[in-house]
């Protein structure tokens, strides 16, 4: 009886695997070899798809000179597996896309993809020096996502938090934090997902090169609960860049379009970190930094609220300060003011010109200029950078 539920059992999910549509990409009997895709062989690097009926496929990646157009053709091999052997990139983290006849697909061999807003993209990373804290590491610290409610911004809203490796275990030691936050388009789950934020910290702290730490990862949209992945509907909310209407609205309105997610972050999170998790409750605690319009974010929290954190990081921001707010900031003992952009970056002249007014009014800070723009390889390099610089 035991022998006939087994052979019952083996042909219900041998019927089951039958009838999944990507079935044609993991073949497994027949003498046919597995397909592998992106496969890294010493200084180059094989993409591979099986598309039965396609008459042109194309790769795109990341990495090429112009990563919105540019292509490169694949061939049709055996049992209709279309490859392509390219140079292996320099070591960062990439995303591609294959085009078969003209649509867009993603490799469905790759396990590694990343979220960008409404797109996965599957990933290559390329091992090497650059890239070594972007992996996992031995020692993990866990990702959670609690919910605070937020009275300035009128509902439930949802956080990335990170705490580093032993939190759990050692229940009376306390963390510092850093607030870090995304740039547009982007969402809690931005610096998590495509920032590597976990690894990098994971691998910093294990290698003693950073201070454990907790890491609040906000929705700096704030019209949204969560992340839209979660399918909950957005709020809707003054548009600043309507100026007819904004000009309009009430002192209040004005504030809370402007500055509301802002006040919400250093009013309602901070409040809600501290009390919810076992984080150290000073100043010289406390970091904040973000990418882009994270990093306005950035700027404008350090000028609304210049003693509440020691540690500003603004990374390849839109957003500048008054001689008078960069003054309170200087009484305030900021420990570290962290400004970074690439060189090609659309708003590097803004950060050059913030460099300025920093330098002008003896504002010691560090400014770090990258090679290349508005990427999330320079985020990453940046966290990789600046998190080392924290709570010492």
């Amino acid at each position: 009886m035991k022998r006939i539920f087994s052979i019952l059992a083996m042909s219900l999910a041998f019927a089951a695997a039958l009838q999944a549509q990507e079935l044609s990409n993991f073949a497994f009997w027949g003498g046919q070899k597995p397909i592998v895709s992106p496969e890294i062989q010493n200084d180059s690097v094989t993409f591979r798809l099986k598309a039965d009926y396609a008459t042109i496929v194309k790769l795109n990646g990341s990495w090429m000179a112009n990563p919105w157009m540019d292509t490169i053709d694949m061939k049709r091999g055996e049992n209709c597996v279309w490859e392509v052997k390219i140079p292996l990139p320099e070591p960062e983290i990439y995303t591609y896309t294959f085009y078969v006849d003209g649509v867009a697909v993603n490799d469905p061999q790759n396990v590694l993809v990343q979220r960008d807003g409404t797109r996965y993209l599957p990933m290559l990373l390329v091992p090497g020096e650059r890239t070594e804290n972007y992996g996992e590491a031995h020692q993990h610290g866990t990702v959670s996502h609690p919910w605070y409610h937020s009275d300035i911004l009128g509902m439930d809203r949802r956080l990335t938090v990170y705490t580093p490796y032993g939190y759990e275990k050692n229940t009376k030691k306390k963390y510092p934090v850093l607030y870090l936050l995304h740039g547009a388009g982007g969402d809690e789950e931005a610096w998590s997902s495509m920032g590597r934020a976990a690894q990098i910290l994971d691998n910093l702290i294990e290698k003693g090169l950073a201070e454990p730490m907790i890491v609040v990862m906000p929705n700096g949209n704030a019209n949204q609960a969560a992340a839209r992945t979660l399918n909950i509907p957005e709020k809707p909310m003054g548009n600043r860049w309507d100026r007819e209407a904004f000009e309009k609205m009430s002192d209040a309105e004005k504030d809370l379009v402007m500055n509301g997610y802002v006040r919400s972050l250093c009013t309602e999170i901070v409040p809600f970190i501290e009390k919810n998790f076992r984080a150290v409750p000073k100043p010289a605690s406390r970091a904040i930094a973000g990418l882009s319009m994270g990093g306005g974010h950035t700027i404008s929290a350090s000028i609304l609220y210049p003693e509440m954190f020691d540690y500003i990081c603004p990374l390849s921001a839109a957003g500048s300060a008054t001689p008078e707010q960069i003054a309170a900031l200087k009484k305030a003992g900021v420990k570290l003011y962290f400004l970074a952009c690439g060189n090609t970056d659309f708003l590097f002249q803004g950060a050059e010109e913030m460099h300025a007014k920093l330098t002008e009014q003896g504002l010691k800070h560090e400014y770090f200029v990258s090679e290349g723009g508005h990427v999330w390889s320079n985020w990453r390099l940046y966290l990789n950078t600046f998190a080392q610089k924290l709570f010492k």
